[in-house]
């Protein structure tokens, strides 16, 4: 059976096109401002790239923010459960997932056969999210791709104490002033993501294994924080940031 799965988020869409458990295609572009487009386009370049028509597509399904924009799935199914069954794929033992996107963020709770039990999301304010981290990279003129090595360097994580982004780039504009170093804030920024994300996942419970997804989880030096505020490795699948999508073509199959 050959599916699709289209994962329409508010920063990136996301889709992939499966055929078993075998990823035949998979794409990411930028959502921008019409949620519509960016999922006919994924759907294009999959199939382009598949070497496929639509009509030999035997279920797409569509999830997250945007996932009612598009006319062309069978059906439309919560980014929820969707990743869920994504990171069980990826990671059979994993029981705890941490999804860190755009601008939201969610912990899933998971039985060991891959069913969500609970879960948390924070989709009201953009703080530790990848919006939050473009933020604070814009503020000290960094590419937002080498974040993660720089925290690394640093030495004494900088104490960044508001959850707003907003107020938090007024702190790290004042760490800057005061003439802490580049390291040592964004250590502190990664470090204020976790702790955040810590509280969220307190709230559904924390099972290992724990596997991060999301555009996020490309960052190592928040998995990093992560691990050392829960005390336990933090597995980040090869295909991370199309967990989404994995999960809604593999339910596709299932008819679920």
């Amino acid at each position: 059976m050959i599916s699709c799965g289209i994962d329409i988020g508010s920063v990136t869409a996301k889709g992939v096109i499966m055929e078993g458990e075998t990823l035949l295609a998979s794409a990411i572009r930028f959502t921008g401002y019409n949620a519509e487009n960016a999922g006919e386009n994924v759907l294009a370049t999959l199939l382009k790239q598949a070497g496929l028509k639509q009509e030999q597509l035997n279920a797409i399904v569509a999830t997250g923010y945007g996932r009612n924009s598009v006319n062309f799935t069978d059906k439309t199914m919560s980014e929820i459960i969707c990743h869920g069954a994504g990171a069980h794929f990826a990671v059979p033992s994993a029981r705890t997932v941490i999804d860190i996107g755009g601008q939201d963020s969610k912990v899933i709770l998971l039985s060991t056969a891959g069913q969500v039990l609970n879960f948390v999301m924070n989709d009201k304010c953009a703080a530790g999210t990848g919006r939050f981290l473009e933020v604070m990279a814009r503020a000290l003129e960094t590419d937002l791709d080498g974040f993660g090595q720089l925290s690394l360097k640093g030495s004494t994580p900088a104490a960044i104490s508001s959850t707003c982004t907003v107020f938090a780039e007024s702190e790290v504009i004042s760490l800057v002033a005061k003439g802490e170093s580049r390291e040592n804030i964004i250590a502190g920024i990664h470090r204020s993501i976790a702790a955040r994300t810590v509280a969220m996942a307190n709230r559904v419970g924390i099972v290992p294994d724990i596997v991060m997804t999301g555009g996020v989880s490309r960052n190592i030096g928040v998995v990093r924080a992560l691990e050392k505020l829960l005390n336990l490795p933090v597995t980040v699948p090869e295909n991370a940031q199309l967990t989404g999508a994995i999960g809604a073509a593999l339910l596709a199959q299932r008819g679920k």
